[in-house]
This record gives structure tokens, sequence and C-alpha cells, in this order.
């Protein structure tokens, strides 16, 4: 499309979301025109008084192609629902975005899955997050996930701790990245692991009423979504539902029944979620080749009889070092060389707190 700085400039007015801005350009052919258009015109394509003011008054003071300019000097690309290069997935939702703004090189149509989560992070769904995205990066997949606490940060970081991409979706614009804490993950999924994105302007607050939106995008862009850990009320659950709406698969990781966040999980499940114990299910799934198959683990052979004895006492549940110590009759010291000898080894996992799991 032609005239895309005017495209900016429409898109920065509150109130012309991706419908009725559409609907606009649509009526209009160029945004040019639309930018220009008289009042009387835009109310009567059902915008509302309130924004077509808005946008009166925005027009005295913004010049668009120094909005553009000005955009494109801070490091921020953009892409339209107009360029061919926009991403075939989101484009086949309902209300795709009309402008994606972006930061980092994203691969549009590589295939992706959403994992998403609580932020309310617990031991066993950092594990759990940390080990599917590690086997789906391994599989080829790209993580799309939303930059939150939790979960989210932990998928994020998984990617790139194992040289994979990954796409963080923002619910405010790019020079606001909430929360501030994950800012310097942002920046390093930008350099080289994918791409941090946003359907707002740059400038645009994260706000709570931002993350619905934000979520579809998640799920648009993903030929699935996993969920790992969730309470009923979560924002998670809203990805899911918009995945299953939008014809994406939707899978969930069960949690131990005595936690409140393996309660979002279980209600998905039941509404027809694919309950998973692995990544190579959900490839399996996904009908993609499992490229993980390269083995990373250590040789078994190799352990000493107490180790085996350890990893057989963490073969279901998660134990505190003293217990471990109790359980096999082991003193303090001779039990805590073991764990660390096997952490090092990538055998077993500190939850924190001398809390152990086999990994």
């Amino acid at each position: 499309m032609t005239n895309a700085s005017y495209l900016l400039a429409l898109h920065s007015i509150d109130g012309l979301g991706p419908i009725r801005l559409r609907a606009v350009l649509e009526y209009f052919k160029d945004p040019k025109l639309a930018w220009e258009a008289n009042a009387e015109d835009l109310l009567k394509l059902g915008i509302y008084k309130n924004t077509v003011n808005l946008l009166v008054e925005t027009r005295k003071k913004l010049e668009p192609e120094s909005y553009a300019e000005k955009i494109a000097d801070s490091g921020i690309k953009w892409i339209t629902i107009f360029d061919g290069a926009y991403p075939k997935l989101l484009k086949e939702i309902h209300d795709p975005p009309t402008v994606i703004y972006f930061k980092g090189e994203p691969d549009w149509d590589k295939k992706s899955i959403g994992v998403v989560g609580t932020r309310k992070i617990t031991g066993y769904g950092r594990i759990a997050t940390e080990q599917f995205t590690k086997g789906l990066v391994m599989g080829g997949l790209t993580i799309v996930s939303g930059l939150a606490r939790g979960v989210d940060a932990s998928a994020h970081q998984t990617a790139v701790n194992e040289n994979g991409k990954t796409i963080a979706v923002l619910g405010g614009g790019l020079n606001n990245i909430f929360p501030p804490e994950n800012r310097g993950l942002a920046a390093k999924i930008a350099s080289g692991f994918g791409a941090v994105i946003s359907e707002f302007p740059p400038d645009y607050p994260s706000l709570p009423g931002n993350f619905p939106a934000r979520n579809r995008i998640i799920s648009g862009l993903s030929l699935g979504v996993l969920v790992i850990e969730a309470a009923e009320d979560s924002g998670s659950l809203i990805t899911a539902r918009m995945a299953l709406e939008q014809g994406r698969e939707v899978f969930a990781v069960p949690g131990p029944i005595t936690s409140d966040l393996s309660k979002g999980p279980i209600d998905l499940i039941k509404e027809g979620a694919r309950v998973v114990f692995s990544p190579d299910e959900i490839l399996e799934e996904l009908g993609i080749s499992n490229r993980s198959n390269r083995s990373n683990s250590t040789d078994l052979s190799d352990l000493s009889e107490e180790e085996r004895q350890i990893l057989k006492v963490l073969e279901n549940e998660n134990m505190h070092i003293d217990e471990i110590g109790r359980e096999l009759h082991f003193p303090s010291p001779k039990i805590s060389a073991l764990l660390l000898k096997m952490e090092i080894s990538g055998l077993v996992e500190s939850l924190g707190a001398g809390i152990y799991c086999k990994k």
C-alpha cells in the first residue's frame, strides 16, 4: 500500500482498531485520503464522534512522514496487513492487526507454537516450561509468548538459551516494555533470537485491557498453544480459548491436583485440549518430524549405586535433601556431595529451598 506514513498516522488514533480502521481504508482506498477526510464522511462510516474529534485534533500537530521517520529512527520496523510478507496464519483470524511494529528479525511464516501460563510460576512449572520449550525448539518451532513474568519469561529465556527463535508479543508499545524487569530479555530476543512485536503504536502504554488483544496475536501466529500452570481465571486460558476459536490446537500440561495452578489446564482438558507429557507428543500432533533425537543424555551405566538410588527415590516426586538422606540412610555430607555432582551432570535439578527433582 502506498502512503504508508499516513497509515501509521491513522493507526496512532486511539479508537481506530483493526476492524474500524480496515473499514475506513476500504472506503477511501488510500490512507492519505482517509487522513485528510472531513469529519462528516468519517461519521457516516460509523466511526465514533470522539474518535473523529481526536483524529481532527491530531492532524493539527502530527505530520505523517515525520512521524514515520521518528519511528524508523528509533529502530522500530513495521509490517502492514497489505504487505505480502505479513504472517499468513495471523491473517486468517477474525481481526488481524492492521499494523505490527517490531524489533528484531522475525521469520513470520516459520512454524510456531504459543507457550503460556501463570505469572506465579512454581518450581514444577519452571521445569515443565524449560523441558517442553527445549524440546519444541529442538523440533524446529519458534516459541511465541507474551513476555510476562513466570511461564512466558521462562519460555522466552529457554528458547534463547537453546539458540532457538522466539517472538514476544507485547500488551503495549515497543517503547513501553512491561514488565520492566524483562527489558533485558526483550533486548536479547531482538538481538538475534527472533523479535519483540506489538500491534500498539510505539508509545502506547501497557494497560490491562490490552492483554486480551495481545493474546489473540499469540494464538494467531501459532499452530497451537501450550498451557503450563494456570489458575481458573488466568489470562492464559483466554489465549487457549482464542486458539480454539481460531481452529488451532490446544495442549495442556497436567499438574499436581493439590495446586490451584493445575485447575486451568484441567478445565482446558475437559473442554477438549490434548493432555501432553512430552514435547514429542506436540510435534507428532502437529505433523512435525522430531529433530530432537540427537542425544544429550548422560550415560546411566556410568552411575554409582548411590546415584541410582537417588534417581529411584526422585522418580515420581520432588523431595527435600533431608528427606532423601533419611530415605536412603545417607549422612548429610554424602547426600550433599552426590546431589551436587548429579546436578552438574544434569540428572537432577534444585528447585530451591533444598528441594530436588529428577531432570
